[in-house]
């Protein structure tokens, strides 16, 4: 028997993870993820894990057995990040080597010890720097070995994936399909402009969804990712731009303390920088396609009620509109790093 994934609730939790030597003391706690159904679940021995179900048809197999085999070579190298369990074979079909994806009646899923914290102060310039080191000790591991099957963030291509999920789940207004598509072709030409003005770029496993919300901090310990679920490969600053807030003014202070813990731990290449708005853009089409994509999910068009509207395609267009400007009028490569004007940004670069 498969089962549906809305059909997930906390008996058949337990069962699951009965299934591959997890016993659960009956206390479990839903937690937020619009993406997946994760829960934390308290066992019997006192220890407590997250158990995470997979949303089906996102990924294959061989994509989240690469995203657990890079958390894996982190936590080899001591890098903080709560990497899957090796599972027992207790009724569960088991993948991988250590064994860490379960297939259950139609479910993926796999279990990785708790971790607490809280979300970091990103106004303190010290703890950026700290953050600086510690995405630098992630890409240092990411470049021992290459993804064959996750994504690319390395030019036009996630655009193009969320132009196709928009335009099939029909959510774009008629009246507007016109003007939203041709914004977003210029800027996907611009995208692939600006990844194609540096050539021989080093991409390679990145974190990929490094904002605010997937990072948590501990004092006294430092910070660790909640997961690797949206690992990409792609060009460094994709772990880094996510990071940065404010006017243009702090937005400086904030990527030089960035910086500044990073190279202390590996070279980064400063061209990188002049992809940071066509980064964002790609992220923002991507969102839109995102939401398209799931809106058959009853979760969706309540936490989005906005999406599909023409209200919402219209200011998309005009965000967009705004991400092509400051695209075009992007600096061009930064000097080598001992030039202290290297980030010397005109104001468009970090709206």
């Amino acid at each position: 028997m498969n089962l549906d994934y809305a059909e997930l609730d906390p008996g058949r939790v337990l069962d699951a993870l009965d299934t591959v030597g997890l016993r659960g003391d009956g206390r479990l706690l839903q937690l937020n993820s619009y993406e997946n159904r994760v829960f934390l679940v308290h066992l019997e021995d006192g220890a407590a894990v997250v158990a995470k179900f997979y949303r089906p048809a996102r990924w294959s197999n061989e994509q989240l057995l690469e995203e657990h085999r890079f958390a894996l070579d982190l936590q080899a190298d001591e890098v903080p990040l709560a990497a899957p369990l090796p599972l027992q074979a207790c009724g569960a079909s088991l993948l991988g080597e250590p064994p860490t994806l379960a297939q259950w009646q139609g479910l993926r899923f796999c279990a990785a010890p708790r971790q607490g914290g809280r979300a970091p102060e990103l106004e303190d310039l010290e703890v950026l720097e700290v953050l600086g080191r510690f995405i630098a000790r992630i890409h240092r591991v990411g470049r021992q070995r290459e993804f064959t099957h996750r994504p690319r963030w390395a030019g036009r291509s996630p655009g193009d994936l969320a132009v196709e999920a928009v335009r099939a789940s029909g959510c774009l207004p008629y009246e507007l399909e016109g003007r939203w598509h041709g914004m977003v072709e210029r800027c996907l030409q611009a995208v692939q402009q600006a990844f194609g003005a540096q050539p021989g770029l080093r991409t390679q496993r990145l974190h990929g969804d490094c904002h605010p919300g997937n990072l948590l901090w501990t004092p006294g310990g430092g910070a660790h990712f909640v997961d690797l679920d949206d690992a990409v490969t792609g060009p460094a600053v994709q772990d880094l731009w996510m990071l940065l807030s404010g006017d243009p003014a702090q937005a400086q202070q904030q990527l030089r303390a960035l910086l500044a813990g990073y190279e202390q731990v590996l070279d980064f290449d400063r061209r990188e920088l002049t992809l940071i708005e066509p980064l964002r853009t790609l992220r923002m089409i991507h969102h839109s396609g995102w939401i398209a994509k799931r809106w058959d999910d009853p979760a969706f068009p309540i936490a989005f009620p906005w999406f599909g509207t023409p209200n919402y395609w219209l200011d998309q267009v005009a965000k967009l509109a705004e991400q092509l400007e400051a695209m075009q009028d992007a600096p061009p490569a930064p000097p080598p790093k001992d030039d202290d004007d290297f980030v010397n940004f005109d104001g468009d670069g970090f709206a």
